[in-house]
């Protein structure tokens, strides 16, 4: 923008690069997608399911550590978008080293090989704190609340079909390269894709704000006042305990995969396709269902829904056609929760609060990251995929009937 211009919200070139980072971006991710790869990755290198629950953990888990902190330094921003693009090269950087680490040590020392990309995990997930707090910021200034439920929906189609592409690739790949040598190519192939839309989300234009909140002079100040606006704020407390409770599915997320190989082998072009029908699952749902929802509370209902229908399924899967079943039900629920927690959180903060109220919902939710630990303990103890399964199908009901509840507390802003 020029000097003199006057900032246009719902800009389509906005709107364009929006939607073009989620594509390049799932393209790259969804070589380590929780859901399937991820947890084989690390199955080929330790047999503890506790393993692959602390790594699927590490993935998401460790922005929770640094959420506040960003939230502390961005309520005093007018602009954020040199910041993030900061975090971004972090987190290109981070990506490729696990690559590297499986390419250059891979087998031959298989418990270095696991710290190296632990260590790159937690790297990217840690950086994602400073990220989600700038990304959140972003969305809010440069779109209407309307227009923005449609560019999240865009994005989150782009993502998928780029996730479809991807599952394709990751199949040839997974086909034809022995592992460990198949996922460092991934790991180091996806980086460059994933390069390519940081930089094009770099140079979304983005407006000045005019409300923001003094920095308090220390960082245990701020932590006393946001505490206070947690306590004041019953919404607010309900909605992070729902989000916090959509979290559970991650209790048994990434062992479907592995009760999958256990009960048939799984190929690489069979592991691509599951990739690719939940990715469609989120074209479907995101581009039938969820863009033309914009009531928020509403959508995170139905993602329970969805996400309760799929661990019932895999309570009695035997075959490859309902684990299908369940990975495309996996792909609707997944992108209901993620644009239905954005939008509330958006929706229920004072624009000058938004940093914060931002990092409590995110901060706080995101313990639930750490069910996959708890689930690979469970998993470990009773050596049954159905307890998981129940106690995952308990837990998603109690978030069910909370999330109903939430239309009966107004935010503090109405």
């Amino acid at each position: 923008m020029k000097g003199g211009d006057v900032y246009k919200i719902d800009n389509p070139k906005n709107n364009y690069k929006n939607v073009t980072h989620a594509f390049f971006l799932s393209l790259a991710i969804t070589i380590a997608e929780p859901s399937t790869i991820l947890p084989l990755i690390i199955e080929h290198f330790s047999d503890s399911v506790v393993i692959v629950g602390l790594f699927v953990s590490l993935l998401r888990g460790g922005a929770i550590v640094i959420q506040l902190y960003a939230a502390f330094h961005a309520q005093a921003y007018k602009k954020v978008l040199s910041y993030l693009s900061k975090v971004f090269f972090f987190r290109w950087l981070s990506w490729l080293s696990i690559g590297l680490s499986i390419y250059f040590i891979g087998d031959s020392n298989k418990t270095l090989t696991l710290i190296l990309i632990g260590t790159g995990f937690f790297f990217f997930s840690f950086s994602a704190g400073f990220g989600a707090i700038y990304f959140k910021e972003l969305q809010a200034k440069i779109f209407s609340k309307k227009y923005r439920g449609k560019t999240m929906a865009n994005r989150q189609v782009a993502g998928s079909i780029a996730s479809i592409i991807s599952g394709g690739v990751t199949g040839y790949v997974l086909s034809h390269y022995e592992a460990p040598l198949n996922y460092a190519y991934l790991f180091m192939v996806s980086s460059f894709i994933m390069g390519i839309g940081f930089l094009i989300f770099s140079t979304i234009e983005e407006p000045v704000k005019e409300q923001v909140q003094i920095k308090e002079k220390h960082f245990g100040l701020f932590i006393k006042n946001a505490t206070k606006t947690l306590k004041s704020d019953k919404r607010l407390q309900q909605q992070i305990l729902v989000i916090f409770l959509s979290f559970s599915y991650y209790l048994s997320l990434p062992f479907v995969i592995l009760h999958a190989n256990s009960s048939f082998t799984l190929s690489g072009w069979m592991l691509g396709g599951f990739i690719m029908v939940q990715m469609l699952g989120s074209i479907i749902g995101s581009s039938l269902l969820w863009r033309k929802i914009s009531d928020y509370e509403k959508m995170l209902s139905l993602s329970f829904f969805f996400m309760i229908a799929a661990f019932i399924l895999a309570l009695f899967a035997d075959s490859v056609a309902v684990y299908a079943l369940i990975f495309f039900l996996f792909g609707i629920g997944l992108d209901g929760f993620n644009i239905s927690g954005m939008n509330l959180v958006i929706e229920i903060a004072p624009e000058e609060k938004r940093p914060i109220y931002t990092a409590l919902q995110t901060n706080l939710s995101s313990f639930g990251l750490f069910f996959p630990i708890l689930g690979g303990l469970l998993l470990k103890t009773f050596h049954n995929y159905d307890i998981i399964y129940t106690i995952t199908i308990a837990l998603l009901v109690i978030g069910l009937i909370f999330s109903l509840r939430l239309k009966l507390l107004k935010p503090l802003t109405y």
